[in-house]
């Protein structure tokens, strides 16, 4: 598909995101030789630099973020940045934008808000009171947005105001990864696991997005928001929410968000007593990753002492539907975990008779496995006989290598969903009512916790976090699949 002509418009142009991941995300489309000739990236930030200046930054800061680097490509792609200056809460300095963006009507103009979240609304108002909101304008809304239900509710207010839900972009970029949609296809695309798709069929489904790395520089923004807020209430709920929605009648962008919206509603709300039964929380203490030595969270350079931030996460959701109902979904993330890795795994129940020589319970559960990072594939467990004159048994798996399958250029992340936002294809993107609901249902947890003067429970980095995790799952007569793998 085609772009029309557009400016880009890059609130927040000289910050990390749009250094490590969104300008080298629109280098990767113009490699690809998918941008409209006379398109161009608008970079907005408080420096007083020019053009000239702010392109040494992108040279020096955006480059090693590029991959597949070429110097020709490279030179054509910086020729489209231009660079403003502007103090996004003053009216009268957007006059400086106004004067730097094409007024034509054919053009697409997207507002990229990779800002704190306390200034959507006053770069939207400022947007609309210089005419620069209009009817042929998109603004895309970085995380977070919000840290509660009000918070988030004010943010949907405030930009409705000025901007239609149908131009609207919240960016969540674990639905822009291509396993995830794959995982639609693999649902839609295919009728051999519909029929098993059913709380008959399956035990139970694990979620996990682990990172070894800890905090870094991202402190100050983490210890006010922990990984409820900075992974659950987002990237989890929503790798949930397609593993679980009904099958839309379309891949129509309210097609799709329709079925997920009722996922999110259909989530079992936690009481004072299953909080405290289903829900753990951690915070990673001093250990050894990769082998090297790295401090605990409270060692972290300006840290608080005495800081009751959880760095992980694990929890047991319940979906209160036909299809659902019965089966649990084990939901974990942290940091300074053993592997950085995130996947799906869906587990099917065991066969109801053995008719060889082994017990059932000598039998692996057929899984399947949809890894998302690092390597992005599917693994479907089977059993299957061994060679030899014996009828014995063992797993075997079934392995497709999405790299390996597909030899076509892969697209990262916000590379998708940017060429979605200038597309105007809204399936991968929450719409507000999602946002809503999610926040709606990880509230009470965050409540609980704030009422709550016990502090997460360490464990050591390089592990898979505490103990009480595996004691989650385990109540259940189950494992995380990590513990359930064969030693080698």
């Amino acid at each position: 598909m085609a772009l029309n002509d557009f400016d880009l418009v890059l609130f927040g142009g000289s910050g990390d995101l749009a250094m490590r991941k969104l300008l080298p995300a629109m280098y990767a489309r113009e490699l690809a030789s998918a941008l409209p000739a006379t398109a161009r990236i608008v970079c907005v930030g408080r420096h007083e630099w020019s053009t000239e200046e702010f392109l040494a930054t992108v040279d020096a800061t955006a480059r090693p973020h590029v991959k597949n680097f070429q110097t020709e490509v490279w030179q054509r792609f910086v020729q489209r940045i231009v660079y403003v200056p502007l103090n996004a809460t003053e009216s009268a300095s957007y006059q400086a934008l106004v004067a730097a963006l094409r007024h034509d009507p054919h053009i697409t103009r997207v507002y990229y808000l990779a800002t704190p979240p306390h200034l959507f609304a006053k770069i939207c108002d400022n947007l609309a009171a210089n005419g620069l909101a209009t009817a042929n304008s998109r603004v895309v809304l970085e995380k977070p947005l919000g840290r509660d239900l009000a918070s988030a509710r004010q943010i949907n207010a405030e930009v409705g105001k000025v901007f239609s839900e149908s131009q609207i972009y919240r960016i969540d970029h674990y639905l822009g990864k291509e396993t995830v949609q794959n995982l639609l296809a693999l649902r839609f695309g295919n009728i051999l696991f519909e029929p098993l798709w059913r709380r008959e069929y399956i035990s139970d489904v694990q979620i996990t997005i682990a990172e070894k790395l800890g905090v870094g520089n991202r402190l100050g923004y983490y210890d006010t928001s922990g990984a409820l807020r900075d992974m659950l209430q987002n990237h989890l709920l929503q790798l949930l929410c397609i593993v679980a929605m009904e099958p839309p009648a379309s891949i129509a962008p309210d097609a799709v968000r329709d079925e997920k919206l009722q996922v999110l509603r259909s989530l079992r709300r936690f009481t004072p007593t299953t909080l405290a039964q289903n829900i753990v929380r951690g915070q990673y203490r001093a250990g050894h990753v990769d082998g090297q030595a790295v401090p605990g969270y409270r060692e972290e350079p300006d840290a608080p002492a005495h800081s009751r931030t959880e760095t992980f996460v694990a929890m047991k959701a319940e979906i209160d539907t036909w299809r659902w109902a019965g089966v649990p979904f084990y939901l974990r993330t942290g940091k300074r975990m053993a592997a950085s890795l995130a996947e799906i795994v869906v587990r099917f129940k065991q066969i109801p008779h053995s008719i060889f020589p082994q017990p059932t319970n000598t039998f692996q559960n057929n899984c399947l496995v949809i890894r998302l990072q690092p390597d992005e594939g599917l693994k479907l467990n089977l059993m299957a006989k061994t060679p030899g004159d014996s009828m014995r048994l063992k797993p075997a798996e079934l392995e497709l290598d999405f790299r390996e399958t597909f030899k076509a250029p892969r697209m990262e992340a916000y590379e998708r969903l940017l060429f979605d936002v200038l597309r105007g294809q809204l399936t991968l993107f929450m719409r507000g009512d999602e946002l809503e609901a999610a926040w709606d249902w990880v509230e009470p947890i965050l409540h609980h916790w704030e009422q709550d003067e016990s502090a997460p429970i360490p464990y050591t980095s390089g592990t898979w976090g505490p103990a009480a995790s595996s004691a989650l799952i385990g109540r259940d007569g189950l494992q995380w699949r990590e513990e359930a793998l064969p030693e080698d």
